[in-house]
């Protein structure tokens, strides 16, 4: 059964402690990266033998299988995925930065360019559940960007076949190539290329905990979004929301895994209750009720403050990947929450909105680093590249400032680059 806590009754650390992944797989995701980067395509066949059970002729996903996919899933669920796409197009193609340029000096210009990386690399995880969000999630900002190609990576069945609607989401997203390789390898192959798969600048997109240390050990030969954590959120609510509805928002986050942590903070003791009964009702019903369950009995909390305010102040504290605001009147309390991942507004807005279909990004900071970083966006697959032109004149105007300045630091070779165009020869 859920916690409930009385904020200032129990210690902080309490209130705020977070799920803990304890297994260290780093020397083995090592050694994986260190397989690949050496034997290429030839370890990625083995690891799909091994981890998949799968015997693959070709790693790379046929545009045949694409449209068998496509033929297998049901019409309806391609019109949702066509219906979720223009969504999330509509809400990214809004985060496009343009360059700029600035000529209000007499011989000086400066400016940026904003330019796309070459080649995107995204995973897709398979195991207990198909995520054809994650796909749209993370194809459609990187194609909004300019990424000239989107490589693809998930791993595949025993029978040597991708999940069709994750095929049939990377069919609507737009995706250049796909390949059926899964955890750390295929993190490996991203970030160093192979025979079939190609090196990429970025990679995105969630994963187990191989995946993760192996996007961790990767950083630095490529670009990765965020380390990802168990899956969070936390509902903000006051004594007037419906219990049942705020504790089904709760298990849609705390069916994802074990370690998933699921929070709410409320001014009612009398709601708090009334929420801790209606998940012991719910959680039986659940398809994946046992993991529901520890996540609950393990992770899952019930924060009673002495009011809205002081709930947001912990809110804050917390920084949640999602942040529901069950009250009347949310937009008056938007300013006070600075950290939260995704923020839901109101008592009609549950987080499965953000994950599916709303259009705002569901790739989102966990573990309390939304106070530091964003949910993926098209920023993240582009960067910036600056410029600077100076007339002679205009160099003349300011080399001795920029000369007086670099002896400051001690670096007269640097003052000297600047004057030596003005010396008598």
């Amino acid at each position: 059964m859920i916690r409930i806590l009385k904020y200032g009754d129990v210690a902080n650390e309490e209130i705020f402690a977070r799920a803990q992944n304890t297994t260290d797989v780093s020397a083995v995701v090592r050694d994986i990266l260190a397989d690949v980067r050496e034997n290429g395509d030839a370890a990625l066949y083995n690891y799909c033998k091994e981890f998949d059970g799968a015997e693959l002729s070709q790693l790379l996903v046929t545009k045949e299988e694409i449209d068998e996919a496509i033929r297998t899933v049901d019409p309806h669920f391609m019109d949702v995925l066509e219906k979720a796409a223009a969504n999330i197009r509509k809400f990214h193609s809004r985060q496009v930065r343009n360059s700029f340029i600035i000529n209000d000096t007499p011989g000086v210009v400066i400016g940026q360019k904003v330019i796309p990386v070459d080649r995107a690399g995204l995973y897709v995880p398979g195991g207990t559940a198909a995520y054809p969000s994650t796909v749209l999630m993370d194809v459609i900002p990187a194609k909004i960007a300019g990424v000239k190609q989107v490589v693809m990576m998930t791993p595949p069945n025993k029978a040597g076949k991708v999940n069709p609607v994750i095929l049939a989401a990377a069919h609507v997203a737009g995706i250049d190539c796909i390949f059926k390789v899964g955890g750390a390898q295929a993190i490996a192959a991203l970030a160093y290329g192979t025979e079939s798969v190609p090196k990429v600048d970025k990679i995105v997109g969630p994963g187990n905990a191989f995946v993760a240390e192996a996007k961790k050990q990767v950083f630095g030969a490529v670009s990765i979004d965020m380390i990802a954590g168990p899956s969070e959120i936390l509902v903000v609510s006051d004594g007037n929301s419906n219990p049942r509805h705020v504790a089904a928002d709760l298990l849609s986050q705390a069916e994802h895994d074990k370690l998933a942590s699921a929070v709410l903070v409320t001014d009612s003791m009398e709601f708090a209750k009334q929420v801790q009964l209606e998940l012991e009702t719910q959680i039986p019903l659940l398809q994946r009720a046992e993991i529901a369950r520890a996540s609950i009995d393990n992770n899952g909390k019930i924060i009673v403050a002495d009011d809205l305010m002081r709930a947001i102040e912990i809110a804050n504290e917390i920084a949640p990947e999602h942040l529901e605001l069950c009250v009347d009147r949310p937009f008056d309390y938007l300013d006070a929450i600075r950290h939260a991942g995704s923020i839901f507004m109101g008592r009609y807005c549950p987080e499965a909105l953000g994950d599916y279909f709303a259009g705002p990004n569901h790739t989102l900071p966990t573990s309390g680093t939304a106070k530091f970083s964003s949910p993926l966006s098209v920023d993240d697959f582009v960067k910036k590249t600056q410029y600077t032109y100076y007339t002679k004149d205009a160099l003349a105007a300011v080399a001795a400032d920029v000369a007086f300045f670099a002896t400051q630091e001690g670096l007269t070779g640097h003052a000297k680059s600047a004057m030596i165009r003005f010396e008598e020869t």
